[in-house]
């Protein structure tokens, strides 16, 4: 299924130029992570939009906040040096954080494709459009979120990508306008 800047713009609530920039690099891949039914497109762009303010922010603003500040020294995200918690913020269309994930991140990318940036080293590559896209479809794949979609299991689907449902009722408007655009 092809994905359209108007169908990326009606699911993530995003502006007309933003969808027409991201569409080269999410049609893609979402081709390449099977998120290619109405059901998986819809809940995926669903997520990426309230994640990233209707893909406007690739890289989580950072306060401190009380939330961000517990990201340094959590061994759960591989935080295990001093200045990671603020190096391995959300960055991405899903918002990847933790060293741990990015190093996943990159090792499962890698695995499809030749060249991968490292975005351990590097963290900032995470923001340029075309790994925060396959970063996020990554994401989505490797946590299965195909088989949740497919069973419209949408809060599962909030639960894995935010811990949570934090702005789940945002999350679940950007999904029924994107069923609309996508049928």
């Amino acid at each position: 299924m092809s994905l359209t800047a108007q169908q990326i713009q009606a699911g993530t609530g995003c502006t007309a130029a933003l969808a027409a920039k991201w569409q080269p690099y999410l049609h893609p891949a979402c081709a390449l992570f099977s998120i290619d039914s109405p059901k998986r497109l819809a809940a995926f762009l669903a997520q990426i939009g309230h994640e990233t303010g209707r893909l406007v922010y690739v890289r989580e603003i950072w306060g401190p906040t009380a939330a961000q500040s517990r990201y340094e020294g959590r061994k759960d995200l591989g935080n295990i040096y001093p200045g990671d918690g603020k190096r391995f913020l959300g960055r991405g269309l899903i918002q990847t954080t933790g060293r741990t994930n990015y190093q996943g991140t990159r090792d499962g990318l890698f695995g499809l494709m030749m060249t991968v940036p490292d975005f351990e080293a590097s963290p900032a590559e995470l923001e340029k459009p075309e790994w925060a896209a396959l970063s996020a479809a990554w994401y989505w794949h490797s946590r299965n979120l195909n088989t949740l979609a497919d069973a419209g299991d949408f809060e599962g689907i909030t639960r894995t990508i935010n811990g949570g449902l934090n702005g789940y009722a945002d999350r679940q408007a950007l999904y029924k306008a994107g069923m609309l655009a996508l049928l």
